[in-house]
């Protein structure tokens, strides 16, 4: 956690008054309306997802830092080859240096490039699914159209893809935390929300990672009754794991 996230953080700052927090609560007030415009455009169709002509899976969260993306999407490319489903997985590239709008990574038989080109997840993805063509580009629709043309891929898999609505994904999968919930946390630069809580609604299922071990079933309900009560729109509701 960065040192001024913590100040916000702590529960025992949490009950005093701190210039710091006024400061960093300011700052995350743009933050929030820029993200609330987004998505007010592509809940309102002005701006436009495209649909590709493949099933979208899409994998992310709206929080930055780590909450198990990476091997949720290599555990999903996994159980789709074992049904028999030629999948591609997509990814930003982040950190990766190749500026092509579409790159291989790998094409399910060889790794074509570098973590200095691909980035450090793209090419781990790649390493860890032999058989899977692994691209990289900013935009996934055109990525997404090259694995469709160039290795006839059924079933399109969108590494942190939540928060990224150009491409219409017919199904959504929300990781969180269990040690940092979006339901308990703040906007940037307060806290690590990246996205609006309430979008959290567009999931189909949300996975809790990271879980204590001896969590037990009280403790399970007591979770999924706080991620619901969040949800006005019961007609509108995810399904919910708990990954231990």
């Amino acid at each position: 956690m960065i040192p001024w996230q913590r100040i916000w953080n702590e529960d025992e700052s949490a009950r005093r008054f701190s210039p710091t927090r006024a400061i960093l609560y300011l700052a995350s007030l743009p933050y929030h309306l820029v993200v609330s415009q987004r998505n007010y455009l592509y809940d309102r169709r002005i701006l436009k997802s495209v649909k590709l002509a493949r099933p979208v899976i899409s994998v992310g969260n709206i929080t930055v830092g780590g909450t198990g993306k990476t091997p949720c999407v290599i555990y999903l490319a996994q159980m789709l080859g074992r049904l028999g489903c030629r999948t591609a997985v997509l990814s930003r590239g982040y950190g990766g240096k190749n500026p092509q709008p579409v790159n291989v990574v790998s094409n399910g038989r060889t790794i074509l490039l570098d973590a200095r080109e691909a980035g450090d997840e793209p090419l781990l993805i790649a390493r860890s699914l032999p058989g899977v063509p692994v691209l990289t580009g900013a935009r996934r629709n055109l990525t997404g159209q090259a694995a469709i043309e160039d290795f006839g891929a059924e079933v399109l898999l969108c590494d942190d893809a939540f928060q990224h609505r150009t491409v219409k994904a017919g199904l959504n999968i929300l990781l969180t935390d269990y040690n940092n919930l979006f339901t308990r946390d703040f906007y940037l630069p307060t806290g690590d929300l990246r996205d609006l809580k309430s979008s959290y609604k567009r999931a189909e299922i949300i996975v809790v990672t990271k879980c204590r071990k001896d969590l037990d079933e009280a403790e399970k309900q007591k979770l999924i009754k706080e991620i619901n009560l969040m949800n006005t729109d019961k007609s509108n509701s995810s399904d919910i794991v708990i990954e231990i």
